[in-house]
């Protein structure tokens, strides 16, 4: 007798167990968009099935969908109209005529999508001067004289800011300008930053400056919280000097006192002066205005008048994307570049993991006669993510496209630029997290002597490359290729 009820137990379970998983199935098939991610979510809930459920209610649940930012969402439209008026009063917006420029009237098509209401709304601000700043040693030293100069206010926003010489260099500048009566604020990815929450941050709050984790980590809450992370880049300076790229606050990325044995940190930053500094400072006030919950109002304190008209007036837009968005602009805007490319087009990025629009965009371009030009690491910090990337080379190979992997350390540059003179430097990599889940911020410059050194730069950093070649990646292990393989199952879950 126990030993059938006991059956009937396992019966029992068995059935609700099988009813759970076909309701957690229907819940991915619903909610998930992209068919690649609903197909890799249901493997991993039917071959592992309670890490399965455990990872996909962690981390996949689809928030742009369900609007977990929908306050953020509403209050970035209210600060957008703010943004726009701003610019309209002092006359710096381009809002018909781009027939004078010749970069804008071939990639006016990319311009008005950016400036379209129905994406993100991201104007054209004309009067800028842009400086590319390779590796941390340069920028390092650039931002700690620019800091230093403050005389109003300083805001920065980050990913990584780490508890080292450079961090703590840079928290002491900062404790010292309040001193002298500027303001000073500071947004914190509680994840990224997790190793200064209980020094730098504590040190600055203590001495008067303003700082907040973009979204705290709070244990119930831990899973998504971590999955939607705050990548950008950020710092603006009086609201007359802007900073934003790939290199983040640690000593990782400066070179100059690494060992024979650490990585070389190759990457791009970009500085600029201008107008566009004011889109830079919206994103910043409406992250800032969100995560503090403050409402800090878009002043002439924080926007104002450019006196000195820039050298070059390098056209800039600045284009910002998260789950706040209600679509993926920053992939709109990388397919746009690519379509709107006459000949070439030059891609640096250290995550390659495209979704299927993108993998189709750039094998369209090099079947339509243009050469497309990937630079990806040869060295990496995830070999995860490095294998997943691999799986895509093969098809890119096949139809001409030039892959180099670069070996003199780690690149982590994210940077497009084309022969029609558009250039991309930001934060946001090529992969599915930076389009779906991160919130990046990317700036897109229309010019083309900037475009020229962006070309220059791209092609310095090939001779430290290796070109892949058709015939001999063919030649992998059977282990290689099943590997690449069984990880592409799985990249649009990385």
């Amino acid at each position: 007798m126990a030993t059938l009820l006991n059956a009937d137990w396992v019966i029992y379970v068995e059935v609700i167990y099988f009813v759970f998983i076909i309701l957690v199935a229907l819940r991915i098939i619903y909610d998930t968009n992209s068919i690649s991610k609903t197909l890799a979510y249901l493997l991993l809930i039917l071959f592992i099935p309670f890490f399965g459920v455990f990872f996909y209610f962690s981390f996949g649940i689809n928030y742009r969908k369900r609007k977990m930012y929908s306050k953020k969402l509403k209050a970035n439209d209210k600060y957008n109209e703010d943004l726009l008026y701003r610019i309209k009063a002092e006359e710096t917006i381009v809002t018909h005529d781009l027939t004078k420029h010749s970069v804008l009237m071939h990639n006016q098509s990319l311009v008005e999508m950016l400036a379209n209401t129905k994406t993100e709304e991201c104007p054209l601000f004309l009067q800028n001067d842009a400086e590319i700043l390779e590796n941390g040693e340069t920028f390092f030293l650039r931002l700690l004289h620019d800091l230093k100069s403050a005389k109003k206010h300083i805001h920065i926003e980050y990913y990584i800011f780490e508890n080292d010489s450079i961090g703590k260099e840079i928290e002491s500048i900062l404790i010292q300008k309040v001193k002298e009566g500027v303001e000073v604020r500071f947004i914190y990815d509680d994840f990224g930053s997790a190793s200064i929450r209980k020094n730098i941050v504590r040190n600055l709050k203590k001495n008067g400056v303003e700082a907040y984790p973009f979204n705290k980590i709070i244990l119930l809450a831990f899973a998504n919280r971590v999955n939607y992370r705050n990548h950008r880049k950020i710092v603006v300076i009086d609201g007359k000097i802007g900073y934003t790229g790939g290199i983040n606050i640690s000593d990782r990325y400066d070179n100059r006192q690494k060992n024979n044995n650490d990585f070389f940190w190759r990457d791009t930053h970009l500085r600029i002066e201008g107008t566009a500094v004011y889109g830079l400072q919206y994103v910043f006030l409406a992250d800032w205005n969100f995560c503090s919950k403050q409402s800090v109002s878009f002043t002439s304190d924080y926007f104002p008048k450019v006196v000195t008209m820039p050298k070059n007036s390098i056209p800039i837009q600045i284009v910002p994307s998260g789950p706040d968005s209600d679509v993926p602009i920053i992939l709109y805007s990388v397919l746009k570049m690519i379509q709107l490319a006459d000949k070439e087009v030059l891609i640096t990025t250290p995550y390659y993991i495209p979704d299927d629009s993108l993998q189709l965009t750039i094998k369209m371009a090099v079947l339509s006669g243009k050469k497309v030009k990937l630079l990806l690491p040869g060295i990496t910090d995830s070999n995860l993510v490095k294998w997943a990337s691999e799986s895509y080379f093969q098809e890119l190979l096949e139809v001409g496209v030039e892959i180099y992997l670069y070996k003199k350390g780690f690149i982590h540059a994210k940077t497009i630029v084309t022969d029609t003179g558009v250039s991309s430097i930001g934060t946001c990599n090529l992969d599915h997290r930076s389009f779906d889940l991160n919130f990046e911020v990317n700036a897109i410059l229309y010019d083309e002597e900037f475009a020229d050194k962006m070309q220059q730069m791209f092609y310095r950093d090939c001779k430290d490359a290796i070109k892949l070649d058709l015939t001999k990646w063919n030649k992998r292990s059977k282990w290689q290729q099943l590997k690449n393989s069984f990880i592409r199952l799985l990249s649009p879950l990385l």
